[in-house]
Formats: C-alpha cells, sequence, structure tokens
C-alpha cells in the first residue's frame, strides 16, 4: 500500500497539500499509477493557482512516482499535454527530462518549451532526444547550430530535412563539410530552399553526377536576377498588409512573376511569407506553383477542407511534418476554425501517402 511516508512527504508537507495529502496518506488500495495520474491531472488544471511550495511538492511527488510508473501511462499523459498551452511549464519539463518516448511528443509538439528549454536538452541527453529536437518544427539558429556539434548521422539528417529549422550560413558550412564524410547528408542539403547558392557550387564539386545536375540546374541562375528578386521581396515583405485581399496587389504579383522567372519560387518561400503573415504573397505564389488563378486556387485551398490543403502541400514539395503549421497559420489567417476530425486526419495522411506531387497537382486542380 503507498502511504504518504511512502513518497517522503512530512507532516508539515501532507498538511499544506490538502486534499492532494489526503490522497497520498490514506490511498485505501490506490495504486501508484492513481496517484501519479491524480497528481498531474490536478498541477494541469490548478497549475497556475497552487503556490511555490505546492508547486515544488507536485513535482517532487511525480518524480519519485515516475520510475514505477508504466511508460504507457507517462507516454499517454505527455501526449495529452503536447499540445495544451496553458498547461504548467514545469510540468512539461518534468516529462521532457524523461525517456525519449515519454520526452518525444512533447519535444516535437509542445508550444510552451523555450529555446533555452531545448538547448538544455541538446546538453543533457543523447542521440534520442537530439533527434527530436532537430525535428520540431520552427527551431532558431542557435538550436540548429548546437545540433550541427553532433557527429550522428540520424541528428544532422533530421535537420537538414526540417525545411521550417532556421539555418546561419556558417552551420551551412558546418554541415557541407560534414557532408563530405556522410553522403546521406548531401541530397537533403542540396534540395534546402534557404542554402545558400555559392554553398550549393561548393557542394558540386563532391557530390554525385546526378545531385551535381540538379545543383546546376537549381542555383545556377543569373546573379543579378537572384539580387533584384531578393531585394524586392524585402520591400514587398515589409509593405504588403497582413489582411488578406480579393486581389493581392501589384507588387505582390510583380514580386512572384520575378521569382519564378528565376527559378526561385519553391516551397520555402511559401512557408516563410506564411510565418511573416503575408498571407496575400502566401496565397499568390502558391497558385503560381500550382498553376492556377489565385481566386480558384483560393476556393480550392480554404473551402473544400483538409484533403485539398494536404495535396497542394504535397504538389508543391511541403513536407508531411509542417502540414499543421501551414494548415493551422492559413486557417487562422482567414479566420477559420485549425481543427481536424479523426477522419479528416486520416485524409491528409493518405494524401501525402498515396499521391506522388504530378498526381496531387491533378486531384487537387479537380476539386
Amino acid at each position: 500500500m503507498v502511504t504518504g511516508q511512502t513518497l517522503g512527504l512530512t507532516a508539515r508537507d501532507m498538511s499544506d497539500m490538502g486534499r492532494l495529502a489526503q490522497l497520498a496518506a490514506n490511498p485505501q488500495g490506490t495504486t501508484r499509477e492513481e496517484i501519479f495520474l491524480a497528481v498531474a491531472s490536478l498541477y494541469r488544471v490548478q497549475g497556475s493557482y497552487l503556490n511555490e511550495r505546492e508547486r515544488t511538492l507536485m513535482r517532487e511527488i511525480l518524480r519519485r512516482l515516475a520510475g514505477d510508473v508504466e511508460m504507457a501511462i507517462r507516454i499517454a499523459l505527455a501526449e495529452r499535454l503536447a499540445d495544451d498551452a496553458a498547461a504548467p511549464h514545469d510540468l512539461i519539463l518534468l516529462l521532457a527530462d524523461d525517456k525519449i518516448e515519454v520526452a518525444r511528443p512533447l519535444i516535437l509538439r509542445s508550444p510552451l518549451l523555450t529555446e533555452d528549454d531545448v538547448l538544455h536538452l541538446i546538453a543533457e541527453y543523447g542521440e534520442a532526444h537530439h533527434v527530436a529536437v532537430a525535428s520540431r518544427a520552427n527551431i532558431g539558429e542557435p538550436v540548429s547550430e548546437a545540433l550541427s556539434k553532433s557527429e550522428a548521422e540520424p541528428v544532422l539528417t533530421a535537420l537538414v530535412r526540417n525545411v521550417t529549422a532556421k539555418i546561419s550560413s556558417h552551420v551551412f558550412e558546418t554541415l557541407i563539410e560534414k557532408s563530405k564524410l556522410i553522403a546521406g547528408l548531401q541530397d537533403p542539403l542540396a534540395r534546402r530552399e534557404d542554402l545558400p547558392p555559392v554553398l550549393a557550387t561548393k557542394m558540386s564539386a563532391f557530390v554525385s553526377d546526378a545531385l551535381k545536375a540538379f545543383i546546376h540546374q537549381h542555383f545556377t541562375v543569373a546573379q543579378e536576377k537572384v539580387e533584384t528578386a531578393l531585394v524586392h521581396a524585402d520591400q514587398v515583405l515589409k509593405s504588403e498588409p497582413a489582411a488578406p485581399k480579393a486581389e493581392p496587389g501589384e507588387g505582390a504579383q510583380k514580386l512572384v512573376d520575378k521569382l519564378a522567372a528565376s527559378g526561385q519560387l519553391k516551397a520555402g518561400f511559401l512557408l516563410r511569407v506564411l510565418h511573416q503573415g503575408q498571407i496575400d504573397l502566401f496565397d499568390l505564389a502558391f497558385a503560381k506553383l500550382l498553376g492556377l488563378p489565385v481566386v480558384e486556387h483560393r476556393r480550392r485551398f480554404y473551402e473544400t477542407g483538409p484533403r485539398a490543403v494536404a495535396l497542394a502541400c504535397r504538389a508543391v514539395g511541403i513536407d508531411r511534418c509542417v502540414f499543421a503549421t501551414v494548415f493551422n497559420l492559413s486557417r487562422q489567417v482567414h479566420s477559420l476554425k485549425p481543427t481536424l476530425t479523426q477522419a479528416e486526419m486520416h485524409d491528409v495522411q493518405a494524401a501525402f501517402a498515396s499521391f506522388s506531387k504530378p498526381a496531387a497537382l491533378t486531384e487537387f486542380q479537380k476539386l
């Protein structure tokens, strides 16, 4: 039988904990799993109302019990908390410090983990946690730099495949040097939209003939065109309003046309302008990549359900791992509810798994 003494609580501690202490001291057959879930649930719901002493005691109870609670229960709790923006931050940290099976959903999805939290996980944990961090959406340059110091191929591969990761030029240089010995990094590196052209050219000196041809096809662009397009892009991103218009402005249209003509209109551009709230530019660029008038694109993309969004993403090369980001942000800007039913989630998964890019484009255009 579990008692307050078993949990290491003093009489003073138990008096401070009120009903929680009663559960621990008089469990009447209550299992450790039940106490763990009861404490976690109370912490989750009332965490903001607890004083620091109560919070410390609850963390200590959870920490002491965690080793004796089945991993399946801890994983289930982590899954419930992973998307909860109101959960107590220290409860998220407690579970993120657990074994990777428990920590993974929180590392991948919790909006409460700060950059410092993630850097702590990199410093204190091993490869499995590093892979999860490298797969987390929108990691910043400091996190990418810390991950780039790894010698583990799965970590580095996860980083370069994460199209939302922000990677600085000097970190790209580090990754390219490592790709000389780790051939598995070469293809995902060469296919990143944000790889500086000068570094792509550097890669072409040691990669396979097929990849060399890809680099020359996608990165050999007249420098004047690239610079002009980037300058104009900066001007538009600073001036274009975030609220969607029925017809995007002339500046946005010229920018998209210039980027398309220079071969720089790609999935990475869509993600960047979406994160910056440039929804008109996002819609216009997406429509251009899909070969549709913007009005027709918007009808399909916003009015025919999540499967249409998945098909459009698949058609232009946006990975499944960032679908939720695209769906949520684009819906929120247009004041639509970014919610998915189980059936819709199944349809989204099927769209990415069952269609090639050309087939997804054809299917989207039929909608």
